[in-house]
């Protein structure tokens, strides 16, 4: 291969190892070298020699939920952009699974885990300490002191939710968001909790849902119709933007009541439909770009440390964004 290429046999092994740091050019007539002789790499065979992966691995909370998908599509750049390639699963909400996902990652000794469920074990992340795998937690405020993290402060972000929507004139606020075992739902609840407390008169209603999916809006939506009107909330926060779509959604196409003059609705993460659904969504903007970059840094800082697991976090703050869907004022 070195020889049809007319490079060295150390460029070779630099631009599998570490592509980045080949020129252009060069890595054109390698990679031409190499599907001119159909070259397949055995990856199992290396990382034992080499003791290391070029696998990324990234444990999202739900997959459904447009906010992975972009944060994963920012990461999937900056691996690229450091000769690494990213693994996608999705735990869906269960402990269980995601043990399994990270034990096989263990073993496989992947190069480096962002983990972003907000649920994962104390158990597993005692493995991925104890084998010194680098590991960043994503969006887990404050979640451990021995890993890397990059983080929206969500406590905030409900808060000013909350508050926004009290400044609307809100009384009877609804709170929708899934289980409260997972550490962002939890926080948000916390600071929707703290907003109402601070204003006597305002009551908060909390309704569970198994998913946070737009068809578990459309549920609530419809159960919410479906009681007398007088015990109808006059504002809506839901703890994603889909829970939020799915609500409103349920409002407009099964009665007459209007957003927001009736019922004033925001949600959490500012994906890309929230802005342009039938009535744009007031919502927390989470900036997906930032926490993709960030967290594959974080990752490789650890990997190029040559003593113990340096330990950085990255609080960024939340941004309310304020649309139809909750402005009467």
């Amino acid at each position: 291969m070195a020889q049809r290429a007319d490079v060295s046999i150390g460029t070779v092994s630099k631009f599998l190892n570490t592509p980045q740091r080949v020129a252009p050019d060069t890595k054109k007539r390698i990679g031409k070298a190499i599907r001119d002789l159909g070259y397949v790499r055995n990856e199992a065979a290396r990382q034992l020699r080499a003791g290391e992966s070029r696998t990324l691995a990234f444990v999202a909370l739900e997959l459904n939920n447009p906010f992975f998908g972009d944060v994963a599509d920012a990461m999937e750049r900056r691996a690229a952009q450091n000769g690494l390639f990213l693994f996608i699963v999705s735990s869906n909400g269960d402990p269980e699974r995601e043990g399994q996902y990270i034990e096989m990652f263990v073993q496989q000794r992947v190069f480096g885990v962002i983990l972003a469920s907000g649920m994962t074990r104390e158990r597993e992340l005692e493995l991925l300490f104890t084998r010194r795998i680098p590991t960043v937690l994503v969006d887990a405020y404050g979640a451990s002191s021995r890993f890397s993290s990059t983080s929206v402060d969500d406590f905030l972000g409900a808060e000013r939710a909350v508050l926004h929507l009290i400044e609307q004139g809100c009384r009877s606020i609804a709170f929708i968001g899934g289980e409260v075992q997972i550490h962002q739902i939890s926080e948000r609840l916390r600071g929707a909790r703290a907003a109402v407390d601070a204003h006597p008169g305002v009551q908060l209603e909390v309704i569970p849902t198994v998913e946070r999916s737009v068809h578990a809006g459309l549920d609530v939506g419809e159960q919410l119709l479906g009681r007398a009107r007088k015990n109808w909330p006059d504002g809506i926060f839901a703890a994603n933007d889909s829970l939020a779509m799915g609500v409103m959604q349920a409002i407009s196409s099964g009665s007459d009541l209007r957003i927001p003059e009736d019922i004033a609705v925001v949600g959490y993460d500012d994906i890309d439909f929230a802005s342009s659904a039938a009535v744009p969504l007031s919502t927390v903007r989470r900036p997906r770009e930032v926490f993709g970059r960030s967290a594959v840094d974080l990752v490789r800082d650890q990997a190029d440390s040559k003593e113990a697991l340096p330990v950085r976090s990255i609080v960024i703050q939340p941004e309310l964004i304020v649309r139809a869907s909750s402005k009467r004022r």
